[in-house]
C-alpha cells in the first residue's frame, strides 16, 4: 500500500457493492484520507454510523452533473470511478440513463480528474462490455472507449493514468444470483434457473478490489487490466447452493430447481478478453493487460494492413476458462461473508435481509 500512503482516495459510486469492498481494503492502510461521492444520502448516511472514521469523507452528488464531481475532486490523488447503472433489465428499458450515468458521467470524472492533476484513474468495467447484446453492456463498452481514448490523448508521460479494470461476475455483488436463490431456498420457492448451462465467472470482492490495486500500479495510459477467473454453470452454481444450505436444514438439499429460460439480453456466456484484444494481451500472470491500440487516423492502413493472428487465437470466456464442480463451488461460497453468516461460522454483522457483500 506505500504508493497510497498520505494521499486521497475518491471511490464514485461509492456506496455499492465494489465501494465498500475497496474501502474496507484501505481503511486500515496508511492512506490519508477516502472520499464516497454518490447520490443515495441515505446509503451515506448509514455508512457514515458504521464507520465512524474520520478518514472517510462523504461527498452527495451524480457523476452526471460535473460541478459536483469538481468539488468532490480537489487535492485527490487517485480515483476509483464505480458509478454505474449495471442492472441488465432497468438498462434495457431505460437506455437513455445509461449513457448518461455509464458514459457521459465517466467522462465527467475523467475530464474533472485530468483537470485537477489526479495521478491515476482506475474505470470499473464488466465482461458485458465485450460483444454487447444488451445496453448495459453497450454503455458500459463505449465507456472503455472513452476512458481508453482518454488515456490514449494523455499518452506514456501524461499527469493523470487513466486505465480500465474489466470484472466478470462478481459474487454477491448488489442485485446478483447468490442473494436471489438463497432467499427463494428459505421462503420456500423453487430456484429459478434462466439456462442450466449458462456460464459465468466466478470471482469474489476481494478478487476485485485486488486487481484495482494492480491496475492503480501497474497500469500505463489506455490500459485495459482483466483478471483470470474460473467460471461455473448454473446448474453447479445451484447444486452447491443446495448443499451448502443443507447444513442449516436438510430441506433446502431438496428445493426443486426450475427452468424459465434465457431472459431478453442474456448471453449462454460472458466474453472477458475478445480475440481481437488477445492479440494484444500480454499475459501477466493472474492478470492479462491489453495496452490500448496506438493507431493513428490514417485510415488507409486498415484496407492495405491486417493481422493474420486474429483467425488463430479463441476469446477468453466462461466457456473455455477452468470450469468448477460442486465441491470447488462450496469452496468457493465459504468466501462469501454473509454465506459463513448463515452457517454459524462468524458472528453476523448485517440484518438477515442483507445479504449483498
Amino acid at each position: 500500500m506505500s504508493i497510497f500512503k498520505d494521499k486521497i482516495l475518491l471511490i464514485t459510486g461509492g456506496t455499492g457493492s465494489f465501494g465498500n469492498a475497496v474501502l474496507r481494503r484501505f481503511l486500515d492502510s496508511d492512506i490519508k484520507e477516502i472520499r464516497i461521492f454518490s447520490r443515495d444520502e441515505k446509503k451515506q448516511d448509514d455508512m457514515r454510523h458504521s464507520l465512524q472514521s474520520p478518514k472517510v469523507k462523504f461527498y452527495i452528488g451524480n457523476v452526471r452533473n460535473k460541478q459536483s464531481v469538481d468539488i468532490a475532486m480537489s487535492r485527490v490523488d487517485y480515483v476509483f470511478s464505480a458509478a454505474a447503472l449495471k442492472q441488465v433489465p432497468s438498462c434495457e428499458f431505460f437506455p437513455t440513463e445509461a449513457v448518461q450515468t455509464n458514459i457521459i458521467g465517466t467522462e465527467n470524472v475523467l475530464l474533472s480528474a485530468i483537470e485537477h492533476g489526479v495521478k491515476n484513474v482506475v474505470v470499473l468495467s464488466t465482461d458485458k462490455a465485450a460483444y454487447p447484446i444488451n445496453a448495459m453492456g453497450m454503455s458500459k463498452a463505449l465507456m472503455e472507449k472513452v476512458a481508453i481514448a482518454k488515456g490514449r490523448e494523455l499518452g506514456e508521460n501524461g499527469k493523470t493514468t487513466i486505465c480500465c479494470a474489466r470484472y466478470g461476475n462478481v459474487m454477491a455483488s448488489r442485485g446478483s444470483v447468490i442473494p436471489l436463490w438463497v432467499e427463494q431456498m428459505e421462503e420456500g420457492r423453487p430456484i429459478t434457473i434462466t439456462d442450466p448451462n449458462m456460464t459465468r465467472f466466478m470471482m469474489t470482492l476481494d478478487d476485485a478490489v485486488d486487481l484495482v490495486i494492480y491496475a492503480f500500479t501497474h497500469g500505463h495510459n489506455g490500459d485495459l487490466f482483466v483478471q483470470k477467473a474460473p467460471a461455473v454453470t448454473l446448474s453447479v452454481l445451484a447444486e452447491a447452493l443446495k448443499q451448502t444450505y443443507s447444513k442449516i436444514d436438510s430441506k433446502y438439499g431438496d428445493t426443486e430447481v426450475k427452468i424459465i429460460g434465457t431472459r431478453h439480453g442474456e448471453k449462454l456466456y460472458e466474453t472477458l478478453v475478445t480475440r481481437e484484444e488477445m492479440v494484444r494481451a500480454e499475459d501477466m500472470g493472474n492478470y492479462y493487460r491489453i495496452p490500448c491500440d496506438t493507431r493513428d487516423l490514417n485510415y488507409d492502413k486498415f484496407f492495405t494492413e491486417g493481422n493474420e493472428k486474429v483467425a488463430e487465437i479463441e476469446d477468453y470466456h466462461s466457456h473455455n476458462t477452468k470450469l468448477l464442480d460442486v465441491e470447488e463451488m462450496k469452496c468457493l461460497l465459504l468466501k462469501l461473508r454473509f454465506v459463513r453468516e448463515d452457517l454459524g461460522l462468524v458472528d453476523k454483522t448485517k440484518s438477515r435481509e442483507i445479504r449483498s457483500e
